[in-house]
């Protein structure tokens, strides 16, 4: 079963306490949790060991395994404590400098591919995941991946004379809530998701 031992770990948990501590809801009488991912929300089966998405619109859809990987790495070490609102970059979490490199390298690139020369289409893709709009570099928005894991990314445009550059700033509690290893999944999740977003957006226009 993917991610078995994970799934070993919550088990061994107690669920109010957990829940509190991911700031998500836990159902005792179901062993379920009810928690969000990218503005999306999932319920965790226990007694089943699986995921899925909750969608009024369509049937309950499993969670990938990177949703997965995700979710059970977030209720087993998030902590209850506040955000510091310091935005930092990957690699001042602790261990970041040496992860996050080579294969851990952050999808910068593909954002700078996919919103480097179009401010719009961030923004219209980052509305499908309830993101914030914020003031740095040319445009740039904050989205909460998990209840206690926000995500800001930031893009300088493109030009004849300069590349478009792009930014992954967390803040600095991050690493208190997932390894870092899920940490990058998540990322990688929510880049995703807003190409993909992007790609919708752009097809309705057509």
């Amino acid at each position: 079963m993917s991610n078995e031992g994970l799934w070993e770990q919550l088990e061994n948990l107690d669920g109010a306490e957990t829940a509190q501590q991911a700031k998500c809801e836990y159902l005792s009488d179901k062993q379920h949790y009810i928690i969000n991912l990218l503005n999306a929300e999932y319920t965790v089966n226990l007694i089943d060991k699986k995921i899925y998405s909750n969608n009024e619109d369509s049937p309950a859809k499993p969670a990938s395994f990177l949703e997965e990987l995700c979710i059970l790495a977030y209720l087993i070490n998030a902590k209850e404590m506040p955000p510091a609102n310091k935005l930092v970059r990957a690699e001042s979490l602790p261990g970041g400098q040496f992860f996050f490199r080579g294969i851990h390298k952050l999808p910068t690139e593909k954002l700078e591919k996919a919103f480097g020369t179009n401010q719009k289409a961030l923004l219209e893709s980052s509305e499908q995941l309830n993101a914030q709009k914020c003031e740095y570099g040319d445009v740039s928005i904050s989205l909460f991946i998990l209840p206690r894991l926000p995500l800001t990314i930031v893009i300088w445009h493109g030009d004849e004379e300069f590349e478009a550059r792009a930014s992954i700033l967390f803040d600095q509690t991050a690493a208190s809530h997932m390894p870092l290893d899920a940490l990058l999944a998540a990322v990688n999740l929510a880049v995703n998701a807003l190409i993909e977003a992007s790609a919708v957006s752009s097809t309705s226009w057509n």
